[in-house]
């Protein structure tokens, strides 16, 4: 009988932790940036042939590109993570993301070059969607499969906390650029902010270099079980699994989206309001959502996945009409509330478990790919198009947020509809990665 992968100690736990943080808060970081940006520059500067809502319309067409070559990077880095290894597919995918956002930093305006410059924005936001693509999967699975099973729900959603960070950090890197004036941040110093994400991967890559492939890994490869077209074996083998599993997912993608790329649009160009207070809204949301996801995840170890997921989606569409009439009021802590609710306790709630969940579907030697095809295929008829179809809702129905407040409740029924009929994984043992894989989901 072959021996259990040995356990990681609380040190290298910890620090593993650290990597896979600190490398998703780099990821979100580059990712919600353009989200921010193309509400409030891009129309602009790179669409200027359009008036201020459609062009925007259109820059959010940009946005949801990132998120259509999420799932090309999840095939891509989800196949070599599980053929050659977690820690160097996580290396790559920063450079990648890192890379592109930079060069987005330098890129010419549409008023330089032309229409080549909305057509190099769009390959570097497909450059985004493909190293983010790789990285989330990778970078849970990273925390997940170093942690104790009793505690692997708390620590695989840490790498989750990077999307409050990142959120974070991009917001204040926009009020930080907004600072010198609104005139000054549509012509240079919308530029700054992705000039310093080469700082941030920097230092990610210093942390990353130094973390260990998980024991279940080596594992698999020792006992020569490593999946040879990892893909392949997931939609063969578990296809049904898969398809719910990507139901799960719809409501915490389109709400999170909605809360965070949407709301400045329809705050600033509906609401006629400053961009300061959804901003400052995402803010506070952020703070908050950092502590919600982890208290998330150690719930899950505790009662379950299931539950806490259907909780976050619970609250995503009870709350969704109230939530857009508290915003529609004008009034800033109202407005702060409902991007709170919605944002934080709605999308961040199902972040906490989500991770673990998502893991414990599939054994070591299939688990990188069938967490990204999960994840980012997901995104697609959910978060990818939320802010668009957002921005569409509200211009057909005349500026009123009613037919995005029923948007939400309609994916939150989807999420949990896909719930009712997934099977609660914190029982599942998929860590026997030696053994053949089952016959079906």
């Amino acid at each position: 009988m072959r021996s259990s992968p040995r356990p990681a100690s609380p040190a290298s736990i910890n620090h593993v932790s650290l990597a896979s943080v600190i490398g998703s808060v780099i990821e979100w970081y580059d990712f919600f940036l353009y989200a921010t940006m193309a509400a409030l520059v891009f129309n602009s500067e790179f669409f200027p042939s359009f008036d201020a809502l459609t062009g925007t319309l259109v820059a959010f067409g940009t946005f949801a590109a990132g998120f259509v070559t999420r799932p090309i990077g999840g095939l891509i880095f989800g196949h070599y993570g599980d053929r050659l290894g977690r820690k160097k597919m996580l290396v790559i995918t920063m450079m990648v993301m890192g890379g592109s956002t930079f060069a987005m930093g330098l890129l010419p305006t549409y008023d330089s070059i032309g229409v080549l410059a909305p057509v190099i924005l769009l390959v570097l936001r497909m450059l985004q969607g493909i190293g983010l693509g790789g990285e989330w999967g990778g970078a849970s699975i990273l925390t997940f499969e170093h942690a104790p099973k009793h505690r692997r729900g708390l620590f695989s959603s840490w790498p989750q906390t990077g999307v409050p960070i990142g959120l974070l950090l991009s917001t204040l890197a926009v009020n930080g650029a907004g600072a010198f004036g609104d005139e000054a941040l549509v012509a240079w110093a919308w530029r700054l902010p992705f000039l310093f994400s080469v700082v941030l991967v920097a230092v990610g890559l210093f942390v990353r270099l130094r973390v260990s492939e998980p024991p279940v890994f080596e594992k698999v490869v020792e006992s020569g079980t490593r999946a040879k077209v990892p893909f392949i074996e997931v939609f063969r083998t578990y296809p049904k699994i898969t398809l719910l599993a990507m139901g799960t997912r719809f409501c915490e993608s389109l709400v999170f989206n909605v809360y965070n790329a949407f709301i400045l649009t329809y705050t600033t160009l509906v609401l006629g309001l400053p961009k300061d207070i959804a901003l400052n809204g995402l803010l506070i949301a952020s703070v908050v959502g950092f502590a919600i996801i982890p208290i998330g995840g150690r719930v899950s170890d505790r009662i379950g996945r299931r539950p806490v997921l259907a909780i976050g989606a619970l609250i995503s569409g009870v709350s969704a009409f109230p939530v857009f009439a508290m915003i529609d009021t004008g009034s800033t802590p109202l407005i702060w509330a409902g991007i709170v609710i919605g944002w934080a306790f709605g999308a961040c709630t199902m972040f906490g478990p989500e991770a673990a969940f998502f893991a414990e579907l599939y054994p070591a030697r299939v688990r990188y790919t069938g967490m990204s095809i999960v994840y980012q295929l997901g995104v697609l008829p959910s978060g990818a198009i939320a802010p668009a179809v957002s921005t569409a809702l509200v211009e057909g129905s005349g500026g009123a947020s009613w037919p995005v407040a029923l948007y939400v409740v309609v994916f939150a029924a989807i999420a949990l509809l896909a719930l009712a009929f997934t099977p609660e994984t914190s029982r599942l043992n998929r860590d026997e990665a030696v053994l053949p894989a089952p016959s079906r989901s």
